[in-house]
């Protein structure tokens, strides 16, 4: 892609928190890679291209976020700002990964709970949290930030949703988060997604999952504002309803395909 990598830093985690730091790397956090407006438009092409022809390459989806969100990811910054928990994890920065999870806490939980259903999501659909790559592209270092706590509360999305990773499933969370987020990947993917479903699908996208979808994304709190590590033990139907996100009107059940 004619960029020069600059010197990488590993990370240093801290109990559950994962923090930047400012040694062993060139750039504004570890593993920024600097590009040019030039350089990021055709990043933007180059990986939406990849994207639209598969919906998968997690790589090419993450790419064309970074090069596109900047308008975006300032708005959902200023909205954690502008919320006392938000403005804690812009403060303390945790990390959601496999070595800032206490896997055994949360199996214990009573089901219902939120640290229960994001491990039983997690197992159902055969997905990890650290399959989620490190921002590159974002030239400041907070939105940065943003941007990967937006990837990491994904699949607590799912789980607070009630969505598998199917096809229909990552379209109706993609619904939610375009309404919810103004990510112009989320609206490209909600936009696009339903073009690789059957027609029985998508009579259910429209009818009862698209406007619950978009109708709970613009209405409901910022999802990026709650500290999810410090909720395990609360039931999804409270969060659900201090987030005001209604139940989903249908129930759909996981398969094996790949999370997007």
């Amino acid at each position: 892609m004619l960029l020069l990598l600059p010197l990488m830093c590993v990370k240093r985690v801290h109990g559950s928190t994962s923090v930047f730091t400012d040694r062993c790397y060139e750039g504004l956090y570890p593993g920024h890679i600097h590009t040019t407006a030039l350089q990021k438009t055709l990043l933007a092409v180059g990986s939406g291209v990849a994207a639209l022809h598969d919906p998968y390459r997690h790589d090419m989806v993450a790419v064309l976020g970074e090069t596109t969100g900047h308008r975006a990811l300032m708005n959902l910054r200023d909205k954690m700002r502008n919320d006392p928990e938000g403005f804690t994890i812009l403060a303390e920065r945790p990390r959601i990964r496999l070595s800032t999870l206490d896997l055994k806490e949360m199996a214990s939980l009573p089901d219902g709970s939120l640290g229960r259903e994001y491990l039983r999501f997690l197992e159902d659909n055969h997905v990890t949290p650290d399959s989620r790559a490190d921002v590159k592209f974002v030239d400041d270092e907070e939105l940065a930030y943003v941007m990967q706590r937006y990837r990491e509360v994904h699949d607590l999305l799912h789980t607070l949703l009630g969505m598998p990773t199917n096809m229909l499933g990552e379209v109706a969370v993609k619904w939610f988060e375009a309404a919810q987020t103004g990510l112009p990947m989320c609206a490209l993917g909600a936009v696009l997604g339903p073009l690789r479903l059957n027609a029985s699908r998508l009579q259910s996208l429209f009818t009862s999952l698209g406007p619950w979808a978009l109708q709970n994304g613009r209405r409901a709190r910022c999802v990026l504002s709650i500290f999810y590590e410090r909720r395990w033990a609360q039931s999804i139907e409270d969060l659900r309803q201090e987030l005001n996100i209604q139940t989903p009107p249908v129930t759909l059940t996981a398969t094996k395909r790949r999370n997007i």
